[in-house]
């Protein structure tokens, strides 16, 4: 079933490839940057005790601040967007091992697919 959903959406996506230009979000770091978040917003609730700094790791923001995520999402939906991309540009153990937060991954990327995926 997910399979024929998939197929229906990339045939739907190439017809209108073919007559029209579809348009992508932008960045989402520059719009996450705009937000001003402090530490606190990086650790919530799920990091509070964690002994590195995390502000700057955007893709955290996908389980402490999904709020903020699918804001920046409706802004670019707002804007024009035809599509979105999840927020997990950085969520790869080499990435994320400079928090340390590298266990973490599966989870920054399942998060980020859950913020996204109501916009599909």
């Amino acid at each position: 079933m997910k399979q024929d959903q998939t197929q229906i959406r990339l045939s739907k996506l190439l017809k209108r490839l073919k007559t029209e230009i579809i348009l992508l979000d932008g960045g989402m770091g520059t719009l996450i940057q705009a937000e001003h978040l402090s530490e606190a917003d990086y650790r919530g609730d799920i990091f509070t005790n964690w002994t590195q700094p995390l502000k700057g790791n955007h893709d955290l923001l996908n389980m402490t601040r999904p709020d903020v995520i699918k804001g920046i999402h409706v802004e670019y939906l707002e804007a024009g967007a035809d599509i979105i991309e999840t927020n997990t540009f950085n969520s790869t153990s080499i990435s994320q091992s400079d928090y340390g937060t590298e266990a973490h991954v599966r989870d920054l990327n399942y998060h980020g697919a859950q913020i996204a995926q109501p916009f599909t």
